[in-house]
């Protein structure tokens, strides 16, 4: 009995281990041609797509903040979205997002 409920208490904490292993990520991409005010809805959309979480876009700085699960999604596929909706996007360090 002991050893049975040991196997499965090991079991849990082993899956739960697994799943501690999949990371959120925070990216900021600059993204290109956005030139007028309903551009970022649509950068937004397409991020949302790919991304499964978080993501905020600003006209004014031309950026986009994206938080996804990189068990999920990758970089690429972030970028590659954007592309697609004919908004090119490449990833920036946070002090250049920050100006």
């Amino acid at each position: 009995m002991n050893r049975t409920l040991s196997a499965l208490v090991l079991a849990a904490v082993l899956s739960a281990a697994g799943q501690a292993m999949a990371a959120e990520k925070t990216v900021t991409l600059a993204v290109d041609n956005m030139y007028c005010s309903a551009c970022p809805h649509t950068v937004k959309q397409s991020l949302a797509k790919v991304a499964g979480g978080e993501v905020a876009v600003s006209y004014e700085k031309k950026t986009a903040i994206i938080i996804y699960d990189d068990q999920k999604t990758t970089l690429a596929a972030l970028t590659a979205a954007t592309t697609q909706a004919g908004y090119p996007s490449h990833p920036i360090t946070e002090a250049a997002a920050t100006k």
